[in-house]
């Protein structure tokens, strides 16, 4: 077999270490993930689903910075599985080289990719694998218009519990209620009763303020196992997208940010507000606690005695 019907036939990542214009960059890939799915252009293929593999390799601008083991400086493989699930949820589709034009574009659209290998093959169809794979750079974006995708992206309940109610005995009630909406919920939390340490030195004590308000979120987390500390947004993304109740760890977000809160840590009500126009909330729920000025989104308030969420 020559070396181009192999490769013709190789895994995606091969093809693009064969194929790379200026040497190899580096890559993610997602390889044989298998999603039932109605799609096909004949009679036969309509009203049922079908068992659909893809396996997409993603090349990436390296990264100039040290990534010092944090998920928010790298191109998560979960935007491949949700740019795959965003294109199957938005309409019916006939033919696998449209799905895949679609997922290839969306891939592209994330700052760090150069160029992607996105291979489709229906399982079921045939004695063997019946499929397509289309390569596409940010430079082919350039010369078509990108096409219309589906807004996926959350907009969270943010939810503030003051002390009162993360020690109220209703508080698994007010769990059940919450994990029962249909957007995801973030809980924020503030200091806990017991002063943190004093340092004398504003960003030193920034610091230790953040961590107190940490450490207030794994007493949360302690009260009931559906609450999860979550600090990245790579991860509360994800959160976002399954279902998850997290408890905001604000350190990483708050230091990180270019556009950061105008409050401290020491005003945390303040702080969920912000975190609240961050993450594009639908509001922001205060449970036993004042609202801040000129919110970002629009604010409920609960009294702790009268709260039925």
């Amino acid at each position: 077999m020559s070396k181009e019907i192999r490769l013709a036939f190789a895994h995606p990542s091969e093809r693009a270490d064969a194929t790379a214009p200026d040497g190899p960059l580096d890559r993610i890939s997602v390889r044989d993930h298998v999603v039932e799915v109605e799609i096909g252009a004949f009679q036969a293929e309509r009203g049922t689903t079908q068992r659909v593999a893809f396996n997409v390799v993603v090349e990436v601008r390296p990264i100039t910075d040290p990534i010092d083991d944090d998920v928010d400086r790298i191109l998560s493989y979960d935007k491949v599985t949700e740019a795959i699930a965003a294109e199957l949820a938005e309409e019916r589709l006939n033919l696998l080289e449209t799905l895949a034009e679609r997922i290839a574009e969306r891939i592209l659209i994330e700052p760090q990719a150069v160029r992607t290998f996105v291979r489709i093959e229906k399982l079921d169809r045939g004695p063997g694998a019946l499929g397509v794979e289309i390569v596409r750079s940010v430079d082919d974006l350039k010369t078509k218009p990108v096409g219309h995708h589906a807004d996926i992206t959350p907009h969270p309940h943010v939810v503030y519990l003051s002390n009162t109610a993360i020690g109220s005995p209703n508080l698994s009630r007010w769990l059940d209620q919450l994990q029962a909406r249909a957007e995801p919920v973030i809980l924020c939390v503030g200091h806990n009763r017991v002063d943190s340490p004093k340092t004398g030195h504003r960003m030193s004590q920034r610091r230790v303020d953040l961590l107190a308000l940490e450490q207030n979120a794994w007493v949360l987390a302690g009260r009931d196992d559906r609450c999860v500390v979550v600090g990245t947004r790579t991860e509360l993304d994800w959160a976002m997208k399954n279902g998850q109740i997290s408890v905001w760890a604000p350190s990483k977000i708050v230091l990180d940010a270019v556009d950061g809160p105008r409050t401290g840590p020491d005003d945390p009500v303040g702080l969920a507000a912000w975190f609240a126009g961050h993450m594009d909330a639908s509001d922001l729920l205060l449970i036993g606690e004042v609202p801040p000025r000129d919110p970002p989104v629009p604010v409920l308030v609960q009294d702790i005695a009268q709260s039925g969420l």
